[in-house]
């Protein structure tokens, strides 16, 4: 008797999901080469409906799974292929969806780029608009504008003028009429003050810049909150507050008080009757002819220069503490320096790593340093006393002054013009002590790993320009580089 003949295995049917897939996308793709259909626009659709394309896939096999079982076969499982496909297909889903989070006009600032530099935005359009309006007596005027910069100026009547320049990335010139009149600048009252918001995210997360110049009544008080985009206030009676991000803030020609908030910002202020205040996280900063007082609290990462500063400067920063009453000359602070001219003390100064070069000193001084060089060239003496560590100390005094003197250094030199001095050394001390002329300032200098000297200046009405800085004899120890004052 023949033996049966074997059923044939069960066919295994296609699967139709990859190519229907892909021919989806060659669909949208060819739309997008074709120009019928914005690549920006195709980004957005893909980054917020990629999931869509796992549940058509999702669909494809459920329909093939039913049909195969009815036929009596296997459906075809995900093959190698497919699970990369879709592994690809969620990792590309995410980074897209992440991406269309990021507020790239945020980012373009933060990278200081142009508006061409992200195409895929949309085209920039600019808009102009002009705003007129009452300002009220003795009102004061708040600035919002998170992007864009901010012009503020005097006006010859009793109102405020307002010229708009905006800047729109969008897709089409349609959509960027929809954006600049959801983005329309508004002027309100409240009581004696004034808001004008530039309503920069009317919009939503759409990319909008507006430059706002405006003028107003001299006698006003002004305020602006600004993140991106320069501020630059001048000639104003009333006081100037500014918060900024991200910018440069300019002020000049303030008769009331100037208060800067800055973060990743610079500053110039100049000519101003009252007194300055600037906290923050600042890049420069720049201060000069001030008839009040000058506060400056916060990190500072490059530059800072003062000139003319009529009343007592306080300086505060991680590294170093500053005071004096006035400045009659100039002062320039950065991460390894500080040279300054015709500083008028008492003086308090606490600081590291810095070499310090102070000429035409008038006053009391308290000075403290380590891991740098100290010279100071003395106008009119004070009582003294300087504390370094790690850096020689050079000491420059009139040479007709009467003072006292008691100057030690540990595992370094003494020396000194003046013979009344009587100068000791031992194993790891040398000192230098007593009075010269009819005695008076006690001048007291320690320096631990470093050499001291107390010279003749060579003339008292004319300071030596600041020298360039001396290397302690004593290396520091290594430490990572400082990079804010």
């Amino acid at each position: 008797m023949a033996s049966p003949v074997p059923a044939p295995p069960p066919r295994r049917h296609f699967s139709f999901s990859g190519p229907i897939l892909l021919i989806s996308l060659g669909i949208v793709f060819l739309l997008g080469t074709m120009g019928y259909v914005n690549w920006s626009r195709l980004g957005h659709w893909f980054a917020h409906y990629w999931p869509l394309l796992l549940i058509l896939a999702g669909v494809i096999k459920l329909i093939e799974y039913e049909g195969a079982r009815r036929q009596g076969t296997h459906a075809s499982g995900l093959s190698a292929g497919g699970i990369l496909l879709t592994i690809m297909l969620i990792v590309f889903g995410l980074m897209a969806t992440r991406a269309s989070r990021l507020d790239w006009g945020e980012v373009r600032d933060q990278l200081n780029l142009d508006e061409g530099d992200f195409p895929w935005l949309g085209e920039k359009y600019e808009y102009e608009d002009q705003l007129v309006k009452d300002f009220p007596a003795d009102a004061s005027l708040h600035v919002i504008d998170t992007r864009g910069a901010v012009h503020v100026s005097s006006s010859n009547d009793q109102q405020i003028h307002v010229s708009v320049h905006k800047h729109i990335q969008a897709e089409s010139q349609a959509e960027a009429d929809r954006y600049n009149a959801k983005t329309a600048p508004e002027i309100s009252m409240s009581g004696n003050r004034v808001t004008l918001n530039a309503n920069n995210q009317g919009a939503g997360d759409r990319w909008v810049a507006e430059d706002l110049d405006i003028a107003l009544p001299r006698k006003a008080a002004v305020e602006v909150s600004n993140r991106y985009g320069d501020v630059d206030v001048l000639g104003r009676d009333g006081d100037v507050t500014v918060s900024a991000q991200h910018n440069e803030v300019s002020a000049t020609d303030i008769h009331g008080k100037v208060n800067l908030t800055l973060e990743h910002s610079s500053a110039r202020v100049s000519q101003v009757s009252s007194d300055v205040s600037i906290e923050g996280r600042a890049n420069d900063v720049s201060l000069e002819d001030v008839k009040g007082g000058a506060h400056l609290d916060g990190e500072f990462m490059e530059t800072v220069k003062l000139a003319n500063i009529g009343q007592s400067v306080l300086f505060k920063s991680p590294r170093t503490e500053l005071q004096f009453s006035r400045l009659e000359g100039d002062l320039n602070l950065d991460s390894g320096d500080l040279q300054a001219t015709n500083i008028i003390g008492p003086l308090r100064l606490t600081t590291r790593s810095k070499d310090v070069r102070l000429a035409g000193l008038s006053g009391d001084a308290r000075l403290e340093d380590q891991n740098g060089s100290v010279e100071i060239r003395v106008k009119q003496l004070g009582s003294m006393q300087v504390e370094d560590r790690r850096g020689d100390v050079e000491v420059y005094l009139p040479p007709k002054a009467g003072f006292q003197v008691d100057a030690r250094a540990r595992g370094g030199d003494v020396e000194t013009d003046f013979p009344e001095l009587k100068v000791e050394t031992s194993d790891n001390l040398a000192s230098a002590s007593g009075t010269v002329g009819s005695g008076g300032p006690h001048l007291i200098v320690n320096d631990d790993h470093g050499a001291i000297a107390i010279h003749k200046a060579s003339g008292e009405d004319t300071p030596e320009p600041p020298k360039a800085p001396k290397p302690p004899k004593a290396a520091p120890a290594a430490s990572p580089a400082i990079t804010e004052n």
